[in-house]
Order: structure tokens, then sequence, then C-alpha cells
């Protein structure tokens, strides 16, 4: 290479012979940029919904991780394989990617984007939340009931896979399977954030619904309806027992997927320009000019 061409140095500048940096070499890179506008829209458009819009599309949420559940007592009645059951789940994420419906721990991701990129509000956050958890819950424990009235024979799965949660002590393996409960959710839908092709997201859907179901981890609103589900088989499980599981996986779960997905991206997008921050007058924006 000549010296009268540019050379690349590093990976964070390159320079010319007289020392002056390409202004190019410090932009952010168009794929981290395109993924930060398309998150931060998404989520936007989720704090902003109507009232109407959130209690429909997280009651749906709830019926539609439920048919996901229905596989998964299916297979695992069948086989017993819990590995397998898992995989079968995964047809309750595809449910929800193909209906658009909305799952409460989907949000850890898409509207806490919006809110950095200064596109939404922490109260829209906290609504979008807290009508999604609950609408969530109440989609499915109406499903559960009817799978009980269809499937009595699932009585006995749903006690075992009840009795996994409500017995489980208040331990660092609680904490862990909760932990890695949202984490799992969080990754999911950055996967799926991270493709155009609809054949890899529902392939992203098969693999946390086997990660999540098959190896049993602590997710407050799946794992709140199976146990819904053998309350109504009558199984000796009561809602105060679920309760006192459910108030210590909700948090975790939004820690899991806070700390170990969404930050990492906010630490990513901070380099943006388009974003707040202290850096933004700074930074170089798309015509390469610091501002």
């Amino acid at each position: 290479m000549s010296a009268a061409r540019s050379r690349p140095t590093d990976d964070k500048v390159a320079q010319d012979r007289d020392g002056r940096v390409d202004p190019a070499s410090d932009r952010p890179e168009p794929e981290v940029v395109d993924s930060f506008e398309g998150t931060a829209t998404k989520g936007a458009e989720r704090l902003h919904r109507s009232w109407r819009a959130l209690l429909t599309t997280g009651f749906f949420g709830g019926l539609e991780i439920g048919l996901g559940i229905l596989a998964y007592l299916a297979v695992l009645h069948a086989t017993g394989d819990h590995l397998l059951a898992g995989v079968a789940f995964g047809i309750g994420f595809v449910a929800l990617y193909l209906a658009h419906s909305e799952l409460f721990t989907e949000g850890f991701l898409l509207p806490v984007m919006a809110i950095f990129a200064g596109r939404g509000t922490f109260l829209q956050l906290l609504r979008l939340w807290g009508v999604t958890l609950l609408t969530n819950l109440v989609g499915g424990w109406v499903f559960m009931w009817l799978v009980v009235q269809a499937f009595p024979e699932f009585t006995e799965v749903l006690t075992d896979s009840a009795r996994h949660f409500v017995d489980a002590p208040l331990d660092l393996r609680a904490v862990a399977l909760s932990l890695l409960g949202g984490f799992v959710i969080t990754v999911l839908t950055r996967m799926q954030e991270g493709t155009d092709s609809d054949g890899v997201k529902v392939v992203a859907a098969f693999a946390a619904g086997f990660l999540l179901a098959g190896l049993s981890l602590f997710h407050s609103v799946l794992d709140s309806i199976i146990i819904f589900g053998a309350i109504h088989a009558g199984a000796a499980v009561g809602y105060g027992e679920w309760l006192a599981w459910f108030w210590y996986v909700v948090p975790l779960n939004l820690l899991g997927g806070l700390v170990f997905v969404t930050a990492l991206r906010l630490v990513r997008a901070s380099e943006l320009p388009e974003v707040p921050g202290p850096d933004a007058g700074t930074r170089p924006g798309k015509d390469g000019r610091r501002r």
C-alpha cells in the first residue's frame, strides 16, 4: 500500500500519512443505527397504545401462550420427556409473534429502548408492564379452565409441573432460575428484532421455548398459567402458594432481562449521535461532523 493512501490502524480510527482521522472511521456501524432506530420505533408504538389495544393484546397474549402450554402438556403426558415438551412449547411463542400479541416479559427490551431514545415516559412503561401482566394472567387463567375441562387426563402432569414451582424455596437456585427466565425471553426478543426472516424468527421462538419450558426455568407468566391449570384441575395447590412464588419471580425476571440484555444494548446504543446523553454534542453525526 502506498504512503499516499489511507491506512487502517485499528478498529477505532483510520489515519492518513498526515495523521488526519478519516471521519467515516468514527461513525457507528449502519447495522447498529438501524437496529436502534427499529427497536425504538417498535417500542414507542407499544408505549403509546390505547387502553383498548393494551387490554386486548395482553389478554390474547395469555390465550396464545396457553397454546404453547397445551402443546407442552400433551407431549409431556405422552412421553414424560421435559426437553421434548419444551420444544413443543415453542408453538406458543410462534403464535405470539404471528398474532402480534403482547407478553409481559417481551416488554423488557423494546419499550426501554424507546424511552432511552426520548420517545416515551417511565409512566407509560409502567402502564404497559402492569396492564400486560394482569391481562396475560387473566387470559391464561381462562384458557387453562378450558384445557382442564377438555383434557382431564392432564391433571397429573399439571400437578407435578405446578408443584415444581410452588414447592421451590427462595434460595440461590430459585434466584438463578428466575434470572435465566428473564434473560432467555429478552434474548428471544433481541434475536427476532435482529433478522427480517420470518423463518429465523420461528426457529428462535422454538429455541427459547426449549430453554424456558424444557429446562423448567422460572417465568412469571408461563409458569403462573401452569399453576392456574393445576388449581382448576383440583390439585393440592392454592392461590396463596402461587403468590408466595410469584412475588419474587416477577422482579427477578425483570432484573434478568434488563441487566443482562437491555442494559448492554443501551451501552452499545449510547455511542449513537441520535440518542440523548452527555456525549451527544461531541459524537459524529451521519454526515461525519461532530455536533
